[in-house]
């Protein structure tokens, strides 16, 4: 009988091994599969800012897993449906944006963890119980210890529980957003500015201090930096970004026939 894929991330982070991922706008399944030709361990698919549907999604997700790579779904912030449908269509973790507090914190847990941890909505019948095959203690022991919930510091007022957010059993990443915290500190794209670099430090140290991966944006510039500071999980390129220089180098090639 088939089982569920493992988390390749969590496999990798729990034996020491930093992680990579490459981040989708697009809303199709073959940039997917690319990333995963090119050796990347995860695809960061988007609810927060794109358009893409649950239809769409689900094909991506299942295009990573195909190629035994991690789906991570960054979330809309909504009702515990926003959070666990992701997760049962069989996506390997959520990352929810903005974490504002400890409460908030455990309301997440609460919402996508199974009984010790939480109280997770419970219904096996959907992909990531693999359709009533998995027994409810196999599908409560994936849940809690093979899929990630991970929650993005991107706001300051949340520093103030940094502590205790990092302590808090049920969450795996810790991953910081320096963009939208340049706005938050009144900064915007000041990506120099020392309050960034603090507490681009300041999260790689708590979360390592209980126990928690960090996570975050980088460049290639910017990995070895990141992965000396204690960062395991580094998100690096984007389809975007991809698709821009590509076709920039093309235009400007041609245009310089002109």
């Amino acid at each position: 009988m088939k089982t569920q894929r493992r988390s390749r991330m969590l496999d990798k982070m729990r034996s020491g091994k930093p992680v990579l991922s490459f981040k989708l706008n697009t809303s199709c399944h073959r940039p997917v599969e690319i990333a995963a030709y090119a050796g990347y361990d995860a695809v960061w698919l988007c609810r927060e800012h794109t358009p893409c549907d649950w239809s769409r999604l689900e094909a991506q997700i299942l295009a990573a897993n195909a190629h035994d790579v991690d789906s991570i779904i960054r979330v809309s912030k909504g009702s515990y449906s926003d959070y666990i449908v992701p997760l049962e269509a069989n996506a390997t973790g959520i990352m929810v944006p903005h974490l504002m507090s400890l409460a908030e914190a455990k309301s997440i847990v609460r919402q996508t963890r199974f009984h010790p941890v939480g109280l997770r909505p419970w219904d096996g019948g959907n992909a990531d119980g693999m359709y009533c095959r998995l027994t409810d203690s196999e599908y409560f022991e994936l849940a809690n210890h093979n899929r990630m919930v991970i929650v993005q510091i991107e706001d300051k007022e949340a520093l103030d529980e940094l502590d205790e957010i990092c302590a808090l059993d049920g969450i795996d990443i810790i991953f910081f957003g320096p963009g939208d915290f340049s706005q938050s500190i009144g900064h915007p794209g000041d990506f120099a500015h020392p309050e960034i670099h603090r507490v681009r430090r300041l999260i790689a140290e708590t979360a390592r201090k209980h126990g928690k991966f960090a996570g975050t944006v980088s460049g290639p510039g910017t990995l070895k930096e990141y992965l000396d500071m204690g960062y395991m999980y580094l998100n690096c390129g984007a389809d975007v970004h991809a698709l821009n220089g590509y076709c920039d180098n093309i235009t400007a090639a041609f245009a310089a026939l002109q």
